[in-house]
Parts: structure tokens; sequence; C-alpha cells
């Protein structure tokens, strides 16, 4: 299995706004930070690039018509140069790199999440399955094709974004794909206490549940770009706080983090060992499950607006 102890980094990062390009590279420079400092394991926040859509909270829906062409203009295409971009730097680097991104598919966008490996291969991308209240205006949903774990050069890893950690069945989907290490990310600068709360319970619980250790990197915005996504002073006080930048390991404790304002990196060594040492404990899709009860059915196959009927097949 190799090193089962080597360090990993959570990521509190702000966007530069609407910007793919430079986003991407502010991306690729804490990728090139991570590799110099011994980071096995990189996550970035939700969207990350070029932003998450902030603005569809705190303003009216007929008033976003421009922001929203503003972020499908600056959203990515997979595969493309963005995918390029931070696999060279992963490759560069020997890093392992989750990152969040405004996924761009014909005329939809959608909340994305890519996996790279440390040799810079794109493992695979999983799109957030159902937006949360004012991002249904924003995305479209993803199917359970994304509802899976990824061998990696540090692990198995699982990912889940945000308010999908609300989602029993579908953290359950994760834990039965006996994920080591649990990738989660949320936007940050959003609703300040009780979004962190919320954030600090959702990544407890679940590296315990799975008995995996959590990385969950969460965005950050400044002062100068809360007054630019929000049209009022009252309104850019919503996109405040909401942080919960951290690593977590299999029984619960912080490692790292969380983090306060400001973008700086939560790192912590985990060691793979403990997760045995937990789930000889408590294995929730072992020993501690009741299949005889209670039963998951996941759907994985990806779901396509046409079909083809194969040639000759009866009509």
């Amino acid at each position: 299995m190799g090193n089962r102890r080597f360090r990993v980094a959570a990521v509190q990062m702000s966007p530069v706004l609407f910007d793919r390009d430079a986003t991407t590279e502010k991306v690729v420079r804490t990728i090139e930070r991570c590799g110099r400092e011994g980071v096995r394991l990189a996550v970035f926040p939700e969207t990350i690039i070029p932003t998450y859509p902030y603005f569809a909270m705190v303003e009216p829906p007929l008033g976003i018509a421009g922001l929203v062409e503003r972020l499908r203009d600056g959203a990515v295409d997979v595969p493309g140069s963005v995918t390029e971009a931070v696999g060279d730097a992963a490759r560069q680097a020997e890093v392992v790199v989750v990152l969040g991104v405004n996924e761009r598919d014909g005329g939809t966008l959608y909340n994305t999440q890519l996996v790279f490996d440390a040799d810079g291969t794109l493992l695979g991308k999983r799109r957030k399955i159902m937006p949360t209240h004012h991002e249904r205006m924003i995305w479209g949903r993803g199917d359970g094709s994304g509802l899976v774990a990824f061998d990696t050069a540090v692990g198995r890893l699982g990912a889940l974004i945000c308010w999908e950690h609300f989602m029993p069945l579908a953290r359950y989907a994760m834990m039965a794909e006996r994920e080591e290490i649990h990738c989660s990310h949320f936007p940050g600068s959003l609703l300040g206490a009780s979004m962190a709360a919320q954030i600090d319970a959702a990544i407890r619980h679940h590296a315990v549940e799975s008995g995996a250790f959590v990385v969950n990197a969460t965005g950050w915005l400044s002062d100068a770009q809360r007054m630019e996504i929000a049209s009022d002073s009252g309104l850019a006080e919503l996109l405040r706080g909401g942080l919960g930048t951290a690593v977590v390991s299999p029984r619960g404790e912080y490692l790292a983090g969380p983090l306060g304002e400001g973008e700086d990196l939560a790192i912590a060594e985990i060691d793979l060992a403990v997760i045995g040492q937990q789930k000889g404990l408590l294995d929730t899709v072992g020993h501690y499950a009741r299949p005889d009860i209670l039963q998951l059915r996941v759907d994985r196959n990806p779901r396509e607006v046409v079909e083809e009927t194969p040639s000759g097949a009866s009509k």
C-alpha cells in the first residue's frame, strides 16, 4: 500500500471573481506550494473557479441574468485548458488534487468536483446531485454515476459537496465505496455562525460514521468582493463567516483548523492506520450494518437525454 502516513491540505482561498484564467493561476500556485511543503493531497473550495454564485442568494432572480452570463463565460470545460493546467501542476508537484468548478456542458452549468491523481491524470468528475435552494436557478443536477470513490496515489478518495452531506443515503453510498479520505467543500463566506455550525456538524459526523479522514475546504471573500457581489451593505453581511476549512480524523477530532477569516491552508499529517482502529469499533458498512433490515439501492448509471436504439433492433 506504500506510505500510509502523509500530509494533506484543505485550501481556504478566494476566487478572482468570474475570472477563470486568473483563478486557475491561483489554484496552480497553491498546488506548487503544496508540493514544496510535502503535501500529498490538496482539496480546494466549492466551485472556486470562477466563483460560487453568491449573487443568486442575495439578489432577486430578475436582476442576476447578466451575472449568470458572466459565470457561464468563466465556467470550465471538462476536459479543457483548466484541466490541462491543473493536471500539469499536480504532476509536477506530485500532489493529488480535488477541485471544485462550475462545469459548462452545452448550455447548462454544473457544480462539479474534479479529481486529479498525483501523476496529473484526471481520474474523473462528479456533479452535485441536488443543488440547494437558490443554486437551482444556476446549476443542473448530477446523476448517480458520481457516487463513486477513486483509487489514487494516497488512497481511496470519496467526495461530496456542501449540503449533499445532509443527504444520508448519498453519504452512505460513499461509505459503501469504502473511502479512506473524504474530500468535501462548501462555499464559505455565507450565513456566518449558522453555516459554520452546520459544517462542523457535517464533517465531524461523517468522519466518525464513515471511519474516514475528512479534508474540507471552504472559500473566502474579502470585504471588497462582498460589496462587489451584493447591492448594499446589509446583503453583504450575509456573505461573511460560514467557514470550516479543516482536516478531521476518523475519531471526529480536528487535526487542523477550522480556519478563521482569510486565505490559508489547514495542513495535517494523517495516518491511514487509524482507519482500521476506528472501524474495529464502528464499521457502518460492515459489522455495524443490518442489511437484513435496511438496505440502500444506488443507480450509478449515467443519464443521457438521447439513447440510441441498436441497429437491427425491433421497433
